[in-house]
């Protein structure tokens, strides 16, 4: 779950589970800063993965560290970068669909076989 250190106003009903990655060699300072009374921002380092609640209507400004500055490099709307969270219903391995190229099973059984594994060790020579 994501780590909320400050929580939404309570005047924001819906939230969004997002993610951002910084794929840059740099530092970056992710901010958003169009939600009233509330504030984020969170450093990201080189190729660390962000993941926030925020509104749906929030956006994410991308702040790329400099020699002593950043610039604006980007503004994310949230919900491109929200992400799906499983339900239940997606782990149902009752029903196995087939691979539309090789006509197999994604889902294939699980060998089950109880034997003994060990095997005596033998010294070549």
């Amino acid at each position: 779950m994501a780590q909320i250190l400050d929580s939404l106003p309570p005047e924001q009903s819906g939230k969004i589970l997002c993610c951002y990655v910084n794929a840059t060699s740099k530092i970056q300072v992710a901010r958003i800063s169009n939600i009233s009374n509330w504030y984020f921002e969170r450093v990201v380092f080189p190729g660390q993965r962000l993941v926030f609640e925020a509104p749906p209507e929030s956006h994410m400004e991308i702040h790329t560290g400099m020699m002593a500055s950043a610039i604006l490099s980007d503004t994310i709307p949230c919900d491109r970068l929200a992400i799906h969270e499983p339900t239940s219903s997606d782990f149902n391995t009752d029903s196995v669909t087939l691979d539309p190229i090789s006509k197999k099973p994604i889902v294939q059984s699980i060998n089950t076989k109880r034997e003994d594994t060990t095997k005596p060790l033998t010294i070549a020579g």
